[in-house]
């Protein structure tokens, strides 16, 4: 299904995750939007004028700079992303996290499904404060805003590449604004993970790498800090059946159908 669209959350349902994984931006109306960018990607993005975005205009199509009413207005599914060739063809848009958590509640109660949780990747990096994206004050506000009457914390997983948005939930969860929910962190550089849980500041719940940058002895030396531990992004199956055996605590990836043959 196209990614980060209801169509593809209800199909993972189906599919039987038990986290619902996703990346959040915030645009000109200060909406949260699900998207991986903070632009509409020309891989498979198409205009309301019905023309393929192309790659030259992509980046000034800054979803930070557009009101949510025009960024609902592209087609995101119909074109399929070259990249995932099973990939089904079907017009949709980009949704608001709002409307994610509506539909997909919906759905779990209408499939009698268990409760899942939701693992929300605040999509963030300090060359874009006040570019694509609010700095991480304002965009945490926003997001738990969202959160706040509609999921109950036990249930949330806040990751970040941008450790600047971590520290600011950690502070708001340790002052009491923010209720306590799971915080990850996200990693693709080759420091420690001492070295990232140190510059960090405090250990999170989940330390979440680039599956290659694992190791068994890694892996072991994190549980005994107390960390779980879940790599992103494992689409092969032998890739995940090595992670599972040196003992992860989950996977995500883009491919929950082949996960689930373990």
């Amino acid at each position: 299904m196209p990614e980060n669209t209801v169509p593809a959350f209800l199909k993972a349902l189906d599919l039987g995750v038990t986290t619902v994984e996703l990346d959040v931006v915030i645009s000109k109306d200060r909406q949260v939007v699900v998207s991986h960018e903070p632009y509409f990607n020309a891989a498979f993005s198409i205009a309301p004028d019905g023309k393929p975005v192309e790659k030259k205009d992509q980046k000034s199509l800054n979803l930070y700079q557009m009101n949510y009413a025009d960024i609902k207005r592209y087609d995101v599914g119909s074109n399929g992303n070259p990249a995932y060739p099973e990939q089904q063809k079907l017009k949709t848009h980009k949704p608001l996290l709002s409307d994610v958590i509506e539909q997909v509640e919906a759905y779990r109660k209408q499939k009698q499904l268990p409760a899942f949780s939701y693992n929300i990747e605040l999509k963030s990096e300090a060359s874009e404060y006040n570019v694509s994206q609010p700095e991480p004050a304002p965009f945490a506000d926003l997001v738990q805003a969202v959160l706040a009457k509609r999921i109950s914390p036990e249930r949330i997983v806040i990751q970040s590449f941008d450790f600047a948005v971590l520290r600011h939930y950690k502070k708001q969860i340790d002052a009491g604004t923010y209720p306590k929910v799971r915080l990850a962190a996200l990693v693709q550089n080759l420091r420690s993970p001492e070295h990232n849980i140190d510059e960090l500041g405090f250990t999170p719940d989940i330390y979440s790498p680039y599956f290659k940058l694992l190791s068994q002895d890694k892996i072991a030396k994190l549980h005994e800090r107390g960390l779980r531990v879940i790599p992103w992004t494992v689409n092969e199956i032998d890739d995940m059946k090595r992670l599972k055996s040196w003992g992860v605590d989950g996977l995500i990836t883009d491919y929950p159908d082949r996960a689930k043959s373990l």
